[in-house]
């Protein structure tokens, strides 16, 4: 392993806080010109700086998010049918496998910014947890497009899909449905996916990529529980239990079944409760409603 390799975060002393946000009176509008940015050099450093921003936030504003965030010309878009499977033997095969997470990684600093910038009159701590999270994101992205470099590859070589960002399409018109389609469906899929490509990146003796995946999977585990919370939040603001809201919710939006095999101790970390694992794996629970009804009260109170 190559010990030079860094993954550590950059020091945000390098990057003046609210530099790449200039023009911008409150946080969320700053979210809205980072969302439009379409260099990664330029999102990346606009998200980072977000994440440490001393701006009011202006949760009551009324935004209007383009649909469409800002995109580099490149990686050109295919549906996922067209990928290319590619051997993890081979260095082509394996810097395609990180060029398809740097791709989800970026389509998560939009994700994280749009929930910021797209939906108002929330508590001031959701949008600090998800301008959090897209700093997060950006150094994911930042992470992968070094090791991308290293082995000779650039964010764009490869083709890529768009799936992340049209379910974030799908749920534009309803934040419970965002908190419940995104975080607690498609970004809790990864912490199932993570270790079994860190497994085979380490077989194929990568292991600078294999350390990689090991600090991505440890910051998602908090942006899934991030999701979950405020989606206990919502839901309970609705007086609606969150297990049969979300399965509604996914029915109504056409979210993907998860399959298994499951990461359900990653899954635990990230705050899916004892019903939510057993309607996923299929398996019963004697957890009763009256313990979960207690459960998402407690989670309503830590959400304030």
């Amino acid at each position: 392993m190559n010990d030079s390799f860094d993954l550590s975060p950059p020091a945000l002393h390098v990057l003046p806080p609210d530099a790449p946000l200039a023009g911008a009176s409150t946080a969320r509008r700053a979210a809205l010109l980072a969302l439009a940015r379409s260099e990664p050099e330029a999102k990346v450093a606009a998200a980072r700086a977000l994440a440490t921003s001393r701006l009011p936030i202006g949760a009551d504003e009324s935004l209007t998010p383009s649909d469409w965030p800002g995109r580099p010309e490149r990686p050109r878009l295919v549906s996922p049918r067209e990928l290319e499977r590619r051997s993890m033997s081979s260095v082509a095969g394996r810097a395609a496998l990180l060029h398809a997470l740097a791709h989800i990684e970026f389509n998560a600093i939009d994700l994280a910014l749009d929930a910021v910038a797209r939906f108002d009159g929330l508590p001031e701590a959701f949008y600090r947890d998800w301008l959090g999270v897209a700093g997060e994101e950006a150094f994911h992205f930042t992470l992968l497009q070094d090791r991308l470099a290293a082995l000779g590859h650039a964010y764009g070589d490869f083709p890529a899909h768009d799936g992340l960002w049209e379910m974030a399409l799908k749920t534009r018109g309803e934040v419970l449905a965002r908190m419940a389609i995104v975080p607690r469906t498609l970004e809790a899929r990864g912490l199932d996916a993570s270790p079994p490509i860190r497994a085979k990146l380490a077989q194929a003796g990568d292991h600078e990529s294999a350390a990689i995946l090991d600090v991505i999977l440890r910051d998602e585990i908090g942006h899934v529980a991030i999701g979950n919370r405020w989606f206990r939040h919502l839901a309970a603001r609705a007086g609606v239990a969150p297990l049969a809201l979300y399965e509604s919710l996914a029915q109504r939006y056409g979210a993907p079944r998860p399959k298994g095999p499951f990461n359900l101790a990653a899954r635990r970390q990230a705050g899916f409760d004892d019903d939510e694992l057993a309607a996923l794996t299929g398996e019963p629970n004697r957890t009763s409603a009256g313990a979960l009804v207690g459960r998402v009260g407690g989670a309503d109170d830590d959400a304030r």
